[in-house]
């Protein structure tokens, strides 16, 4: 191997492909997806031209924490059921811990709260993204989404240079149509998971944590290439993964883009 290759393996820990003079592709994969945090049940992938791209994982792994899934299908651990998700195109939760069982009386510790996962906060975000790549492309001004985004900001904006949760709504209702933005059947929830989402979604980008998005913020929140960091949720020294599930008394928690969010049932 090259002296190029030799350093690589020795500060990096990587090994060098045979008989080239570069390091091995999955070291530049790498490199190119360092800055890259992909939703639950994906993972990043250099497409042709070089760029981070976010693709359902291939595989998972096999340590067993089974969840039951919304759709009444168990799975061997929260990955399988978010990579599932994925490839279906479909909305699954983690309903409870351990394989889905048959019918039986509901008590209160089976009440899960409300919440927007990462795969429900980055399907708005990928909606609202694919809503205006098509407004520019059918623009026969050739305005950039960047552009859009601007005058949308401007649209919605009540004079306060910043866009909070219910401006963001305003934003997202002006295509309604062509978003389809359907959560649950239940259209109290469906609405519920819309203002949860948006309220997520606000937070992704939110660098000054006011709860408000500034211009510069919006665009980076629907821009494609921006991947901040995800935050998982604390508890005890640990991290949890999202759609992680804890009991405090009668009370369920559930790990819901870095928070924990439980019920609020009155225990006995």
């Amino acid at each position: 191997p090259s002296g190029l290759c030799e350093a690589h393996t020795l500060l990096i820990s990587v090994h060098c492909c045979p008989f080239i003079q570069e390091p091995c592709a999955f070291f530049q994969e790498e490199s190119v997806c360092a800055k890259t945090v992909c939703g639950a049940g994906r993972e990043c992938v250099p497409n042709d031209r070089g760029e981070p791209v976010c693709h359902c994982l291939q595989r998972c792994d096999e340590r067993e924490h089974w969840v039951c899934g919304s759709n009444g299908k168990s799975y061997r651990n929260h990955c399988e059921l978010h990579r599932e998700a994925c490839l279906t195109q479909t909305k699954i939760r983690a309903d409870q811990r351990g394989h889905c069982q048959g019918k039986r009386k509901p008590t209160k510790r089976d009440v899960s709260p409300i919440v927007c996962f990462l795969s429900d906060r980055d399907w708005l975000r990928e909606r609202v993204i694919q809503w205006i790549r098509e407004e520019v492309e059918a623009d026969h001004l050739a305005s950039s989404a960047s552009e859009r985004l601007h005058t949308y900001f401007k649209m919605y904006d009540n004079g306060d240079s910043e866009l909070d949760s219910k401006e963001f709504l305003s934003f997202l209702k002006h295509n309604e149509t062509a978003l389809n933005l359907t959560y649950s059947k239940s259209l109290e929830t469906n609405s519920l998971l819309r203002s949860l989402c948006v309220d997520a979604l606000i937070e992704l980008s939110d660098e000054n944590a006011d709860w408000k998005l500034s211009l510069n913020e919006f665009v980076n929140c629907l821009t494609p290439t921006y991947h901040p960091y995800e935050r998982k949720c604390a508890l005890e020294d640990e991290a949890f993964e999202d759609g992680a599930e804890t009991q405090m008394e009668c009370n369920k928690c559930v790990c819901a883009c870095g928070n924990w969010v439980c019920t609020a049932l009155a225990c006995n």
